[in-house]
């Protein structure tokens, strides 16, 4: 599921994907439902895709959902009673021990909490299971399709 929630840059919030056109994607906000085009010429990244920065390998956004998820007992985040932005990485450090604090920003905390909060509103938890659920079903499809092929 975490692979058809999208990300749209210039635009707020997520989006869940629902049809593909000619040169577009058919997308639906996750806060209130409204259905609009995303063309080729938008930035649009899937969160499945997406990871964050650490001193080893880079962990995967569902990782990192399913660790903030742990620490805040399945609670949203209030990002506003954070002191300041030093406090608010002081806590993702406690999420996130070993991300790279050179290269992981401010502003890259602030946004995984706020998606987080708005996939918790939409109802959608089950982070990682669902993505590995998702890669689970791609490859029962990969090996249905290799012998017919042989």
């Amino acid at each position: 599921m975490i692979k058809t929630i999208l990300s749209i840059a210039g635009k707020p919030g997520l989006y869940r994907l629902v049809s593909q056109g000619r040169n577009m994607l058919i997308v639906e906000s996750i806060a209130n439902g409204k259905r609009m085009p995303a063309y080729a010429r938008d930035k649009v990244m899937s969160l499945g895709d997406i990871a964050m920065y650490t001193t080893g390998d880079d962990i995967p956004l569902a990782d990192v959902l399913e660790l903030v998820k742990a620490k805040t007992e399945c609670k949203p985040v209030d990002v506003k009673a954070f002191a300041n932005d030093s406090a608010m990485r002081e806590f993702f450090g406690e999420v996130l021990p070993d991300f790279d604090r050179d290269r992981v920003h401010d502003s890259d905390i602030r946004k995984l909490f706020q998606w987080y909060n708005l996939l918790l509103e939409a109802g959608i938890t089950d982070f990682k299971e669902e993505m590995q659920s998702a890669q689970k079903s791609a490859e029962d499809a990969a090996e249905a399709e290799a012998p017919a092929a042989e």
